[in-house]
């Protein structure tokens, strides 16, 4: 399945870089490594950012319908899966609420992203 872009010059550039955040996120999620965010429920903060982040960046690239839900369909099966895999790291816990927080990511960073904003990506291409 093709899944239509925005139109830009340098599509796989903005595409390997949201895999990067995709990689990332996975790379966080399963390594015995912890991020601390000194406030309550500090980690889930960090999971709505990295949800956020990343949807805002592939709505940047994705610019109908179809492909923004699948890429949320997938960020959100992304979530729930690395949190499962957690369960069996020996190292990390399985929570739901850390799902929960990357729902509320994946939300955040739809509602931000274009049309209800300018195409950051668009904007930094045009000026290049």
């Amino acid at each position: 399945m093709i899944l239509r872009m925005h139109h830009f010059r340098h599509p796989a550039l903005w595409l390997t870089f949201g895999w990067v955040i995709v990689a990332a996120i996975v790379y966080l999620s399963l390594a015995p490594v912890t991020i601390d965010i000194p406030t309550a429920h500090g980690d889930k903060y960090g999971h709505i950012a990295a949800y956020a982040a990343v949807t805002f960046w592939f709505m940047q690239i994705y610019d109908t319908a179809r492909p923004r839900l699948i890429v949320v369909l997938a960020l959100a099966a992304l979530g729930g899966g690395l949190e499962i895999l957690q369960y069996f790291t020996g190292y990390r816990s399985m929570e739901a609420a850390d799902m929960a927080a990357d729902v509320a990511g994946i939300a955040v960073g739809w509602i931000a992203g274009p049309p209800r904003t300018p195409n950051l990506l668009d904007r930094v291409e045009k000026a290049l």
